[in-house]
Formats: structure tokens, sequence, C-alpha cells
């Protein structure tokens, strides 16, 4: 799941790739025509200026021909080339660290736009950017899940709506949950992830309205499995079973990206009824 959510960390908000002058072999200046020896925004009265909102997705690094990071965008886009280039995750992680301390909620270095902007919009600060909170939070789950929860929840302010993110916090309470030192506190992980799976339910509610329209009565099989998978470690047959039903009922017209999953549910659906 976090793979996809990862790969799916993608917006429509835009910023030109040059946000800052870069000194490079030459500059545009106008469409068609190459100036050696000129800076983009130093010395081109036809550079354009940017678009205040950064992009979220992948623009090719070896393209943007930047030599050193100088705003949050840049280090962003070369984190993810060191992440899924050259599969160097420390560095990623620096990259992605320092992208969001230039891009912070808490000191008031970015800002969240919950209504569409005006034409010009303030944007001093910078609008606040989710890539690199979701690919620094994929880094470090495994072993910091308390920081990657933070992580997540800052995604969760800047875009409340965003799906995928409520069921990322809850593997994050999962993982705490398997390292917990006593069974008090396991269970307790447990429950918090409970709750962020059932949040994550609660941004695609399935309505009779929905329901006439596909046909489903259930959606998001991944998030019912991974929910029954919990409720069996908590000894709850009666909620593992509606959760495996559930499951089955999400893949009826859709399958499953794990298609193997479907006999094994039907096949403990059958245990628990006996």
């Amino acid at each position: 799941m976090r793979n996809h959510l990862l790969l799916a960390a993608s917006g429509i908000l835009a910023l030109a790739p040059f946000a800052n002058a870069q000194t490079l072999t030459g500059a545009v200046n106008t469409p068609g025509t190459y100036t050696p020896g000129v800076t983009y925004q130093a010395d081109n009265p036809n550079y354009m200026v940017r678009n205040p909102f950064y992009f979220e997705g992948r623009v090719d690094w070896n393209l943007l021909k930047i030599t050193t990071p100088s705003n949050t965008w840049e280090f962003v886009q070369r984190g993810i080339h060191n992440q899924d280039d050259l599969e160097d995750n420390q560095a990623a992680i620096a990259d992605y660290q320092k992208a969001i301390s230039l891009n912070n909620l808490q000191n008031g270095t970015c800002q969240i736009f919950r209504t569409v902007p005006a034409v010009s919009p303030n944007v001093d600060p910078a609008p606040c950017m989710f890539t690199p909170r979701l690919r620094l939070a994929h880094l470090l789950i495994e072993d910091q899940p308390d920081v990657a929860i933070g992580l997540y929840e800052e995604v969760l302010q800047i875009d409340a709506l965003r799906l995928g993110v409520n069921a990322l916090i809850a593997e994050a309470y999962e993982i705490k949950a398997k390292k917990a030192a006593d069974e008090k506190s396991k269970e307790a992980f447990l429950e918090k992830a409970i709750e962020a799976f059932d949040a994550e339910l609660a941004l695609s509610p399935v309505t009779p309205e929905y329901v006439a329209l596909t046909g489903d009565k259930a959606n998001n099989a991944h998030v019912h499995w991974s929910l029954a998978e919990i409720y069996a470690e908590l000894g709850d047959k009666h909620k593992q079973a509606a959760e495996l039903q559930a499951y089955l009922d999400a893949t009826q017209w859709h399958s499953d990206t794990y298609a193997w999953r479907i006999p094994l549910v039907k096949a403990r659906l059958a245990k628990l009824a006996q």
C-alpha cells in the first residue's frame, strides 16, 4: 500500500522548474533562441516569473541542470533523484529534511490554502508541499514510525481529503504494535490503527446513491483486509468476520491486486462460521 501511495504523490499545482537563478552556459531569451554565457534570471529579461505553487510531481533531475539546490522544490527534486534513480536513501532523507525545513508548518515558512486562491494570491510564505513529507515518511516508517505519523498528519493538514494517508498512519501504528513492549501497549496501538483505517474509509463512504450507481456494497478492499487482520489479532471474531465480508463485497466487481486473498478470505469466513 505504501508503495502505491508514494508513487501517486502528485498534484495539480505547478512551478516553473528553474525557481531560482542558476548559472548555466546559456539562457533562452525568446522561443527558439539560445544565448551562451547568460544566467537564467539574473541576466535574462524574458525569463518567466515562476508560478507560486510548487509542482508536486517528479521532473527528471538531469533535465533541470541544477548544480546545487537552493529552495524547497529543488531539494525535493534532488531527493526524488537520489531515492528513485540512485537508490541512495540516506541522501534522499537529507534532501527531504532540508526541503521541509524550508517549507515548515511550525516556523511559518509555508502556508496552507483551504479555498481556491485569488488569481494573484499572496504566496509569502510559499504553499506547503506534501510530496517531501510523504516520501520522507515512507523512508522512515519502519525505524521511526512516530516521525512518520507526524509527517502524515502534516500532509492531512495540507490536504485533509487526500486518500491513502490515514491508511499509512494506520500502518505506522501496526509497526508500533509489533514492537510494543507489552500486550497492553500493543492493543492500544492496534486500536489507534483501527481509528486511522476507519478514517480512511470515511473519506469514501458507501452511500445508497453510491450502491445504486456502482453496485458496490463496500470499497477499499485493502483497508478491510487490514482491519480483519487486526481484529483477528485482538480476538474479536465478530468484527473480523464483518471485515472479511466487507472485503469480499469490495472485491465482488473489482477483484484485488493480490487475488489469492479472495479464496483465503472465503475459507476464513467459513471457519469462523463453524
